[in-house]
């Protein structure tokens, strides 16, 4: 190799290595930057629900701390799937978020023909960001006092239904597991939503109903409706009063839904970090916990390691009752 040869792969390294070092500190750069616009956080379902309420709260508080406009973007539809797939194919980028409640481990599988995006491979877990129990409610005119009570006329040949928010739903799940665990059959009655299976509960047309803490809070509070149990491993803290299900012996209703913050897959771990440090700030302001208070919902954060994992064992889990009872979404 002559000099002159020399000088040219001298100079033609040295360029490479300074082009390689400048796109690395740009994207360094660009990644301590965000969030360097407007966030969109998509609620798969629609306004003025539990999970609408709670992604606004979150989204007011995140907004301030980042100093960046965080708006919600309410997408409907296949039992919350439309709105996570189109998170799923968005940019990887930080700007548009998932704030999912725990169906969107199981929703893929209730869905006749399934769906063209997977829980486990296709997002980035961030952050859980709140949990509560269901309920398993009877009404006043019931007569029903507790589960003892319901199970022995169960199984003395008395036929007693129960509400969920349709066909597929995890009260619909829960419904079905309570029943194989207690050994009987009660009669699945699924509703639009869970409003109108409250409002059959009240009118005596119904004589039990699953539904979760914050759906049902007024009624409890003017004690118009009858708690019987919750369905996490141990007592809510925000209904110390109410055995759970687990309790009572039936240990594998276990059953505990949650929130979270999931991205597309790929989100660089740096604003994942980020994302995650706030929320840790946001879920503890007084007004924060004081508004989830008011939707029976317990502040507790994950991060999204442990999120992911959640979401993988509720998806097997849950997968199994869903093929054994053949449980399909309306």
């Amino acid at each position: 190799m002559n000099q002159l040869t020399r000088r040219s792969a001298t100079a033609a390294a040295a360029a490479l290595m300074l082009g390689t070092g400048l796109l690395a500190a740009g994207t360094a750069q660009a990644q301590a930057a965000w969030p360097a616009k407007t966030i969109t956080l998509v609620v798969a379902y629609p306004a003025g629900g539990d999970t609408d309420a709670m992604a606004r709260t979150y989204a007011e508080k995140l907004g301030q701390r980042l100093g960046q406009a965080v708006v919600v973007d309410n997408r409907p539809g296949a039992t919350g799937t439309l709105g996570a797939g189109y998170v799923a194919k968005a940019p990887a980028d930080g700007y548009t978020l998932l704030f999912a409640p725990s169906t969107f481990a199981i929703a893929p599988l209730v869905l006749k023909g399934g769906v063209p995006m997977d829980v486990n491979k296709d997002f980035t877990p961030i952050t859980q960001v709140g949990a509560s129990p269901l309920l398993l409610l009877a009404s006043t005119q019931s007569g029903l006092k507790d589960v003892k009570s319901l199970v022995a006329q169960v199984k003395g040949g008395k036929d007693i239904a129960y509400g969920s928010s349709g066909s597929g739903s995890p009260m619909h799940i829960v419904g079905e597991m309570f029943n194989k665990a207690a050994g009987i059959k009660m009669t699945h009655v699924p509703y639009k939503g869970i409003a109108p299976g409250l409002a059959d509960l009240l009118g005596g047309h119904l004589p039990t109903v699953y539904a979760t803490p914050g759906a049902a809070a007024g009624y409890l509070a003017d004690k118009k409706v009858v708690p019987l149990a919750v369905t996490g491993q141990g007592r809510s803290p925000i209904l110390p009063e109410v055995p759970s299900l687990v309790e009572l012996g039936y240990k594998d209703v276990d059953v505990t839904a949650w929130w979270g913050l999931f991205g597309p897959k790929g989100v660089p771990a740096e604003v994942v970090k980020k994302i995650e440090a706030t929320m840790q700030e946001v879920i503890k302001m007084p007004d924060v916990v004081a508004k989830l208070n008011t939707m029976a919902v317990t502040p507790e954060i994950a991060d999204g390691a442990a999120l992911g994992r959640t979401v993988a064992n509720d998806h097997a889990r849950f997968g199994k009752v869903i093929k054994e009872f053949g449980i399909q979404a309306d």
